[in-house]
């Protein structure tokens, strides 16, 4: 066979009039390369290409369809988040992949080998895996090294973050349900509402999203029993940090801001008589407490986490079959956790003395 390469233009302006050219036999400088014709043609012949055919498994595409159905991707705050399919897949011919989705909070190197093992071919992860651009790919980094395994078994991912927080039935949505439980009226509005521009391209269910919620209760409601709800509707937490001022008891609670994860910023100008949150900094908490207001934290992803399982897992196998998908399987992590844990000082583990 013989080809013909092309020197690029710049390379060749101050020599020639067109692009030079020359001919040779491939198989003298690459032997064994070029068993196809993948070569170029001269500048006056038209190429010969190898035609990429490389898309998304349809499965996969079912999957980006139904989130961006249950939580539009406009709704996200893309002044800073990364939301979306950050990472695809590959369909091959002739395979099928798993109809099986991995519902993760946070995507760790735990969760990605958990996604393999149980053969799932997409991960939705709440939080973006990937919020800056890389300048390597390498094992030497756990987030590139989950990007590499998961690349190498053909695992996509999705990431609806701060959507799902916007979303009218979402994250804090879900979070101010828990205070329904106090046989109270409650009236419920939104902290930062997001610009009629964005939501009237949506359908009307999501004309009315934004950030943040203020929950106003009818009647004064005892702090101790928020507290106990939002234990028991966050999966049973035994802990949770309060600040509260420390030159007045706070007993009861007429108003409740919520935001989950870090919700300083959203609540800022959230008049409530008591916030709750996964974290906040320490001048933040302590500016409310001297305003005579509560914080309940929770760490980040324990505001966050029972989502998954109490609402998105049954949402997304619905919409799945709605989107045609026939006995999809929506899986949430066993593996996932947040990294944080409060220890009793007089009962640590053996390990943190070097015992096993």
């Amino acid at each position: 066979m013989t080809a013909v390469f092309k020197i690029p233009t710049r390379i060749t302006t101050r020599l020639f009039t067109k692009p030079a050219a020359f001919i040779c036999r491939p198989s003298a400088v690459f032997p064994g390369a070029f068993s196809r014709g993948y070569c170029q043609n001269t500048y006056n012949h038209p190429a010969t290409t190898m035609t990429s055919t490389l898309e998304s498994p349809q499965f996969t595409k079912q999957v980006v369809a139904a989130m961006r159905a249950l939580y539009p991707e406009q709704l996200a705050d893309k002044a800073w988040d990364n939301v979306g399919l950050l990472q695809e897949n590959i369909a091959v011919t002739g395979q099928d992949v798993s109809p099986t989705v991995l519902l993760t909070n946070d995507l760790t190197v735990a969760v990605a080998e958990e996604a393999i093992r149980k053969r799932a071919s997409v991960i939705v992860s709440y939080h973006p895996f990937i919020f800056r651009g890389l300048k390597s790919v390498t094992l030497a980094d756990p987030q590139q090294r989950i990007l590499l395994q998961l690349a190498q078994a053909n695992i996509a991912v999705y990431s609806p973050h701060t959507a799902v927080d916007a979303a009218p039935g979402g994250m804090n949505d879900w979070l101010a349900d828990m205070l329904d439980g106090h046989g109270v009226e409650t009236k419920r509005s939104i902290c930062q509402p997001i610009s009629s521009s964005i939501t009237s391209s949506l359908p009307p269910a999501f004309f009315n999203s934004g950030y943040g919620r203020l929950v106003e209760l009818g009647h004064p409601v005892y702090l101790g029993n928020i507290i106990k709800a939002y234990a028991e509707g966050l999966g049973g937490l035994d802990h949770i940090m309060i600040a509260a001022p420390k030159d007045k008891k706070v007993t009861t609670i007429r108003s409740v801001g919520i935001c989950a994860g870090s919700g300083a910023d959203v609540l800022k100008n959230c008049d409530a008589d008591l916030i709750v949150t996964g974290e906040m900094t320490h001048h933040y908490a302590l500016a409310l407490t001297m305003k005579g207001k509560v914080v309940v934290t929770v760490f980040h992803s324990n505001s966050e986490r029972k989502f998954l399982k109490k609402r998105l897992q049954p949402q997304l196998q619905a919409q799945l079959e709605k989107e045609g998908v026939k006995h999809p399987e929506v899986l949430v992590s066993e593996a996932d956790a947040d990294p944080f844990e409060i220890w009793d000082v007089s009962k640590m583990p053996a390990w943190a003395f070097g015992k096993e």
